[in-house]
């Protein structure tokens, strides 16, 4: 099955992989972007997979994202435009991000899981463009509460 493309943003975070999903200008880059510098601040791995555009697979019931070769190892930094940044080659995604509008998110929600590709991803639901209150969601999405 050829992978297909979807507009979002892909990093690991230690071992995780997270997918953020949402609108053009709706704060994927520069979440991605604070993510990684939070993790790398705490001495552990964390690199860009994709930025803007990922194409994703699925194998053994896990859902696998990389770059399109034309954008690999590039993040578009708001005001500057795209700009070499390290990168891992794919990643399993272990937790998607959608960022919607403020009044789109609830403020106790459930865990839900989305369906991609025949695969379950836990999701979490964040206003887009709260970069500040997102990185704290996440990290307790991945369970990741010793960097905060």
């Amino acid at each position: 099955m050829q992978p297909i493309n979807m507009h979002a943003t892909a990093i690991v975070l230690g071992e995780r992989g997270v997918l953020i999903a949402g609108p053009s200008g709706s704060g994927k880059s520069s979440l991605a972007l604070a993510l990684v510098e939070k993790f790398r601040t705490a001495g552990q791995f964390a690199k860009l997979v994709s930025d803007d555009q990922v194409f994703l697979s699925a194998y053994q019931g896990r859902l696998l994202c990389h770059a399109p070769s034309t954008i690999a190892g590039l993040v578009e930094v708001r005001g500057l435009g795209p700009v070499p940044a390290e990168h891992e080659a794919a990643a399993a995604v272990d937790l998607l991000v959608r960022l919607v509008p403020a009044h789109e998110v609830d403020r106790l929600p459930e865990g839900t899981s989305e369906l991609l590709l025949g695969c379950m991803v836990p999701r979490v639901m964040l206003a887009e463009r709260e970069i500040i209150a997102a990185v704290p969601a996440i990290l307790a999405s991945l369970g990741a509460g010793f960097l905060g």
